[in-house]
C-alpha cells in the first residue's frame, strides 16, 4: 500500500512516526497515477494498514491519500 502527501515535511514526519511504529517502510517517488502536491510517497505493507491508520491519526499527519495497486494503477482505499 502506498501513502501519498501534499508536503514534504509531512511525509518525513510520518516516516519518522511509523519507523518509531516499527512498521517496514519504504519511500519512493509518488507514482505519476497519484496527484500529489509531494513527490514522496510511503510504501507499507497492507498488513499494517490498521497501524498506520491509527498513527495517522492519533498524530494529525495530513495526508493526501491512502492508495493501493489496482488494474489501472492505484485506487484510493478510505480510511
Amino acid at each position: 500500500m502506498l501513502i501519498a502527501f501534499d508536503s514534504t515535511q509531512q511525509a518525513l514526519r510520518a516516516e519518522m512516526l511509523l519507523e518509531y511504529a516499527e512498521i517496514e517502510i519504504d519511500i519512493c517517488p509518488t507514482p505519476k497515477e497519484i496527484t500529489a502536491g509531494c513527490a514522496l510517497s510511503i510504501h507499507f505493507p497492507e498488513e499494517d494498514l490498521h497501524t498506520v491508520k491509527h498513527v495517522i491519526e492519533t498524530e494529525d499527519v495530513a495526508i493526501r491519500g491512502v492508495f493501493k495497486p489496482a488494474a489501472a494503477g492505484y485506487e484510493e482505499v478510505i480510511l
